[in-house]
């Protein structure tokens, strides 16, 4: 068992958990199969109930459950166990480095950092054992960095009973997600709709292109009509006070099977990024509705295969009231504010359960090549976390 908050991030980030993030891959260094292990290791080591549910071969939540007598308000707790790969990296991702105040490593903001916090608070809670105290789920969800697996399932536990848990099987009253916040509660964030768009031709020798008809030149045209689109959707939708304007980014292009070769298809990634209040039904339909008006050739669009909803501030500003109360106690002034990413929170609020955002560290050290926390900012999220347990947030 670690001694310090610092000790259990430099453990947390020692084990690989990367999200292959789609690609066929396979090592040791893909999925959370080890960070499970250690958290049930964990969790075993302070006597609480826990369960290990897969979710797919290989790739599991692991929840624990610390029950005080009477306590009338049951507090989620949630940090996912993957991190984005680790290419382009300048430090070594998996030798956790303490270093000028800080912990080196992937992972260390994005979100081990947090975990770990959440993880020290949820220590301190079984083995202090304070009166009044919230009941509290500790939950370690995965693949929120690709498809968010993870979480939908275990909203599943009290929405859609099956008898898999036994911890979690009736709706929290309030849920905390941990994400680099700079110690600010964020209470309203933007979703995500992402979806391919497809151009087919006809291919044919290219030392004749005229015989065929060219998949990529068609995506150029939608392309093009994309990007105007992109320049006038903040003057169609309003943007939210706390989370901005909605936005279109295209990501990834691929098409063809050969330089000799006429292409017959192409196909585009989108990403649509939804403010509180739109509908990712709506959001695609408009984006069809804009370039049918603009080119005279067939497109296809398929299904999306993200739509991550919104975190509205409409129902959560009692919790944030409550968990600011005890942040401005250990870390001084910090305000609710919205943020352009998207997280668990909005998952679970969707299932009923009013849900902020709050952890250590800084979303512009997420993902980068050399990515750090400040142990400052660890230990007061530790705290924090511990008091929000200890004195559970009431409406």
């Amino acid at each position: 068992m670690p001694n310090s908050v610092v000790e259990l991030l430099r453990d947390l980030v020692a084990i690989p958990s990367v999200n292959p993030m789609g690609r066929e891959v396979s090592g040791p260094e893909f999925y959370e199969g080890r960070m499970s292990d250690y958290l049930v290791r964990f969790f075993q080591q302070l006597g609480v109930p826990y369960e290990r549910i897969e979710i797919v071969p290989g790739r599991a939540n692991v929840i624990a459950r610390y029950d005080t007598p009477d306590a009338t308000t049951t507090l989620l707790l949630d940090a996912h166990q993957d991190t984005v790969p680790v290419e382009g990296m300048t430090i070594p991702p998996f030798e956790p480095t303490v270093q000028d105040g800080r912990v080196y490593g992937r992972g260390s903001c994005d979100v081990k950092g947090g975990m770990a916090s959440m993880l020290w608070a949820f220590k301190r809670l079984v083995e202090e054992r304070p009166a009044g105290a919230a009941n509290v789920v500790m939950s370690c969800t995965c693949d929120e960095e690709q498809t968010s697996i993870g979480i939908h399932d275990l909203t599943k536990l009290w929405t859609e009973p099956s008898g898999r848990s036994k911890l979690l099987t009736q709706q929290p009253d309030a849920a905390i997600v941990a994400e680099p916040t700079l110690l600010h509660v964020v209470v309203a964030h933007r979703g995500a709709t992402r979806f391919r768009i497809r151009t087919r031709g006809r291919a044919c020798h290219s030392s004749n292109p005229s015989l065929g008809t060219n998949a990529i030149y068609r995506m150029a045209r939608v392309l093009a009509a994309l990007e105007e689109y992109a320049t006038v959707l903040p003057s169609k939708i309003a943007p939210h006070p706390l989370c901005g304007s909605a936005t279109l980014s295209v990501g990834r292009i691929y098409g063809g099977t050969s330089v000799n070769v006429v292409p017959d298809d192409c196909a585009i990634e989108i990403d649509r990024r939804v403010v509180p209040g739109e509908s990712s039904s709506e959001v695609i339909a408009d984006i069809h509705r804009f370039l049918k008006s603009q080119l005279d050739f067939d497109f296809e669009f398929e299904p999306p295969w993200i739509e991550a909803c919104t975190l509205n501030n409409d129902q959560n500003a009692w919790l944030a009231n409550s968990l600011l109360s005890q942040v401005r106690q250990v870390a001084g002034k910090r305000e609710a504010i919205g943020v352009f990413y998207g997280t668990h929170a909005s998952r679970i609020a969707a299932k009923g359960v009013p849900s902020v955002v709050f952890g250590p560290g800084s979303i512009d050290q997420a993902h980068t090549k050399d990515e750090w926390i400040a142990i400052d900012e660890l230990e007061k999220a530790a705290e924090i976390y511990f008091r929000a347990c200890v004195n559970p947030p009431q409406r």
